[in-house]
């Protein structure tokens, strides 16, 4: 059974719905629905700032270079971003690869039948999603632009819905920390980056300035189930209400074993990435972090959603370090979400566009057709 038979077995194919009035409205002659006329794909890379070194139990950056996509077609241009990532064996460089294998796609295939040419691009090579996520906002941008509609009306969505979302601060000094969690005071929940055996200094560092609920975010650095009941057992006395990929992924069943003898619900980040994966974290994990960029675009994340809800896994939309393209492109779906994490584009100094906005932690999408960014101005 392929990939695409599945969903449609499982009836997951969430999108689906939303692509019956679209081939109705194509019927009714209008020049927005045609699939005539030449398509274009362009890219570029951008060299993005980080306000302050990102540092993670894996590593430390100090800027990102993401890659922004453009298609062209009939006098509308949609945008996509791939925001490449180590762990994922992801770079610039091979997101450029990846494109280019899709240029001739994406020229050539009709969009309104978005919902297969997504899975084609989900089928270009193996792996590096970041690149695919590009190609499928893009697309998914472009649909909206026609329509004239925001994606999050696309789908049926109530702008009204989308949850709060917390701010992250990643591992540094205590002096640092304290810094930061001072520059954060407008956001009324604080992701914490550990994993490293200073945690418990990092959290006192936290707790010496603030009583918000915290979320912790390990990124896989405790390596043992036994370190890390040790750690959650403790974070548990200072408040925190969720704790994200304690161990490697793959560590299922050490994850289970975990999992019965702890309270706070443990989310997978790492140990998920597309919709494939889900079954497999029943029992080890309360909850999934979906992102865009691991998924492979806002269609794979939209059933990701589906599915993770349908085997009683709450669900969070995150990200990697993005502008305001990819962070509004999730912001569209998180009216169906438990949890957001989607302060990629507030990490960065030079924010090439305008999209959501995070008004005391509450994210509001904007009213513009697509995703409904804009560049900055300069």
């Amino acid at each position: 059974m392929t990939r695409k038979d599945f969903f449609r077995m499982m009836g997951l194919l969430g999108i689906s719905s939303a692509a019956v009035p679209v081939s109705g409205f194509a019927k009714t002659g209008s020049k927005n629905f045609s699939s005539k006329g030449k398509a274009r794909l362009v890219w570029e890379k951008k060299h993005l700032n980080l306000e302050h070194p990102w540092t993670l139990s894996r590593n430390t950056s100090l800027f990102k270079e993401n890659v922004f996509v453009h298609y062209e077609k009939n006098g509308i241009t949609g945008i996509g971003e791939a925001a490449p990532n180590v762990r994922y064996d992801e770079s610039w460089e091979s997101t450029f690869k990846v494109i280019e294998k899709a240029k001739p796609l994406m020229e050539t295939a009709n969009p309104w039948e978005y919902v297969d040419l997504g899975y084609s691009i989900m089928a270009i090579g193996h792996k590096q999603n970041a690149a695919k996520a590009a190609l499928d906002i893009a697309l998914m941008d472009w649909i909206g632009k026609s329509l004239n509609i925001p994606l999050y009306k696309f789908w049926g969505l109530d702008p009204s819905k989308t949850p709060l979302t917390d701010f992250s601060i990643g591992i540094a000094s205590p002096e640092m920390i304290e810094k930061k969690v001072r520059e954060a005071a407008p956001y009324p929940i604080l992701k914490i980056k550990v994993g490293k055996p200073n945690d418990e200094e990092i959290i006192k560092a936290v707790r010496s300035v603030t009583d918000k609920p915290l979320r912790v975010d390990a990124n896989e650095g405790w390596k043992t189930k036994e370190v890390a009941l040790k750690k959650i057992l403790w974070l548990e006395k200072q408040g925190v209400k969720v704790i994200e990929q304690p161990m490697p992924a793959g560590m299922i069943e050490e994850m289970k074993w975990l999992r019965k003898r702890v309270h706070v619900p443990l989310m997978a980040d790492e140990s998920v990435q597309t919709a494939s994966d889900i079954p497999g974290l029943v029992g080890a994990f309360d909850a999934v972090n979906i992102k865009l960029m691991k998924a492979g675009g806002m269609q794979e994340a939209l059933r990701m959603i589906w599915l993770a809800k349908s085997v009683g896994l709450k669900v969070m939309l995150g990200c990697m370090i993005e502008s305001s393209v990819g962070i509004t492109a999730a912001a569209q779906l998180s009216p169906l979400v438990d949890y957001a994490d989607l302060d990629g584009n507030l990490l960065i100094s030079n924010d090439p566009y305008v999209g959501v906005k995070v008004v005391n932690g509450k994210l509001i999408l904007p009213d513009g057709p697509g995703l409904g960014v804009k560049p900055r101005k300069i």
